[in-house]
């Protein structure tokens, strides 16, 4: 009776060992992009979060830098220069940054206590 609990361990180490085996195989392929074209679509994608994320932030700080009953200052340099520290990109258009920031304050409703340069 012993022998078969032996051999139902052994069995589901042998089986356990493949599993990790395969798992550090094929590690992290289901997530990479097979072709060019997805890996830039999906980093299009992260960038646009990213600028919104920015966006977010900048408009956050200026709400909460504001003195009573001053309205809050929200620069698109200041998406520009969160987006180039916090997330690494080198490269940050202008015009990017500024689409983002218009889409945020219209959606975060920013007209009734802030002002913005992202529509010069």
């Amino acid at each position: 009776m012993g022998g078969i609990y032996v051999w139902g361990f052994l069995i589901v180490v042998v089986i356990g060992a493949g599993l990790i085996t395969a798992g550090a195989v094929w590690k992290g392929r289901a997530v990479r992009p097979f072709a060019a074209s997805r890996a830039r679509s999906v980093a299009r994608r992260e960038y646009a979060r990213d600028l919104r994320r920015a966006a977010d932030v900048v408009i956050a700080a200026a709400r909460r830098s504001a003195g009573e009953g001053e309205p809050a200052i929200v620069t698109v340099e200041a998406v520009v220069l969160t987006v180039r520290e916090r997330y690494g990109y080198a490269v940050v258009e202008r015009q990017h940054a500024a689409a983002a920031l218009r889409r945020r304050f219209e959606h975060r409703r920013c007209a009734v206590d802030c002002v913005t340069d992202a529509y010069g």
